[in-house]
């Protein structure tokens, strides 16, 4: 093996409009100036392995994967296999450890080997490992030359790998699709590494992402989208856990705080607030009582991932109310987050009219004058905008990040508590606090 200090670029798929948000985060917790792409949706930054390619070309397909420096990219990869096979083997024997990660992946560096001869051990024995592959089973049609290659493969003690290669391809100036990169450029990969075609059971995904005139080719450390992480219990309209992390980071949560998200649906928003800022206090709370059952049923997961089962532990609490007339003392919470119905999938634009206004003036009332926030995601920016002009004199819009929710050109508003005292101003005048009929039957569709 190579140095253990090498520098590659990781690139990080983030929730689009977020981007300056998860740079930030890879500065704050690994030290590195991350590149925003063109591409929205997308950063770049580089490190050396001891904490834990960019290539642009425009050649033709087939010579550009002989061309491309691999050695890096595939140490990286075999050296995040090896975290994740010791992560296995600890969590079966011991299940009250787990991870914590924002938008993007963050380090686990309880896991990596302090001792640079054992990390290279362990990567020795992760490709003997590999060479051991059980190769018995194989479908009827396997013709008689694959199998020829695979009993010289066995012969010479050298399993090959499996591979898929995923185009992500924008611009409309391309003289070629998604899959005929993909083809192309695979063939090229297939015949430079030896390596296996196979789409579904593969053991590197290489990755060929395309925008306009760009061209980033990188190897996959993730399996799967982080997109679903702490969510078991889905309803129609769970929030992204990503976006949900992503929100939080606009919050800029402090010591002490207490959050509160008054339509918590599943509870993606407050479950992701406790796996990472633990020293704040998380309320949430929905009036929709399967929509409660769901966000407890993640609090159980999360407590038994973390905490062996425990029901102690996590600062968090999950209430049913009325969102109209929320069980807290006035001036009494430090930040306000969630996710408003967006009146398309749930609920309606018309219901969205009323219960607008009405949600703001009650988060004013609980929220802290002159250093309480608020952030909020929606789609209906019409209605949104409508509402907070009636409510100027508590809440000020400080600015607004664009984001793509399901194909949705949704907006999160980041607002700050005026000070001026709840009861004191025109807005606050209307009275009871509580929601009528339609408005009630609004804020029950829109949290399941």
């Amino acid at each position: 093996m190579q140095e253990l200090d090498q520098t590659v670029t990781i690139g990080a798929t983030v929730p689009t409009g977020f981007e300056h948000t998860a740079a930030e985060e890879v500065l704050e917790k690994l030290e590195a100036t991350a590149r925003v792409s063109k591409n929205r949706g997308r950063i770049y930054f580089d490190i050396t392995t001891d904490k834990l390619l960019k290539e642009e070309m425009q050649i033709d397909w087939q010579e550009l994967a002989n061309k491309l420096p691999w050695t890096n990219a595939l140490e990286v990869w075999k050296l995040n296999n090896s975290i994740k096979k010791k992560k296995g083997r600890r969590k079966r024997t011991n299940p009250t450890k787990s991870d914590q990660c924002g938008n993007v992946d963050a380090k686990s560096t309880d896991t990596v080997p302090s001792d640079p001869e054992e990390l290279c051990e362990d990567l020795e024995a992760l490709e003997v490992k590999g060479n051991q592959r059980d190769v018995s089973s194989q479908p009827e049609n396997y013709s008689e030359t694959e199998k020829h290659s695979e009993i010289q493969d066995q012969e010479s003690g050298v399993t090959p790998l499996k591979f898929r290669v995923t185009c992500n391809r924008a611009g409309d100036k391309h003289c070629f699709a998604s899959n005929d990169a993909a083809r192309d450029f695979g063939g090229a990969v297939q015949e430079f590494f030896q390596w296996k075609a196979d789409m579904t059971k593969f053991d590197v995904e290489v990755l060929l992402n395309i925008h306009n005139n760009e061209v980033v080719v990188g190897i996959a450390l993730t399996v799967e989208s982080l997109h679903r992480r702490n969510i078991t219990h889905f309803g129609p309209t769970t929030l992204r856990s990503t976006l949900a992390y992503g929100m939080l980071r606009l919050c800029k949560p402090q010591v002490s705080d207490v959050i509160v998200d008054p339509m918590c649906g599943t509870g993606a928003i407050p479950l992701e607030g406790v796996m990472e800022w633990q020293n704040s206090f998380f309320l949430a709370g929905d009036n929709n009582g399967t929509a409660v059952s769901r966000s407890r049923s993640n609090i159980k997961h999360i407590l038994k991932r973390t905490h062996g089962g425990s029901f102690s532990g996590l600062p968090l609490d999950i209430v049913q109310w009325d969102l109209c007339n929320l069980p807290m003392r006035s001036s009494s919470v430090d930040i306000i987050i969630t996710d408003m119905p967006f009146g398309k999938r749930m609920g309606s634009k018309k219901k969205n009219w009323e219960l607008y206004p009405l949600c703001l003036r009650e988060m004013a009332r609980v929220c802290k004058p002159g250093t309480g926030k608020a952030v909020l995601l929606t789609q209906d920016k019409k209605c949104f905008l409508k509402a907070l002009s009636q409510m100027e004199g508590l809440w000020w819009k400080l600015h607004t990040v664009w984001v793509n929710v399901g194909g949705l050109h949704a907006g999160v508003f980041v607002l700050k508590r005026t000070a001026v005292v709840f009861g004191t101003t025109p807005e606050d005048v209307m009275e009871p606090h509580t929601a009528t009929g339609s408005q009630k039957e609004s804020m029950k569709d829109g949290s399941l």
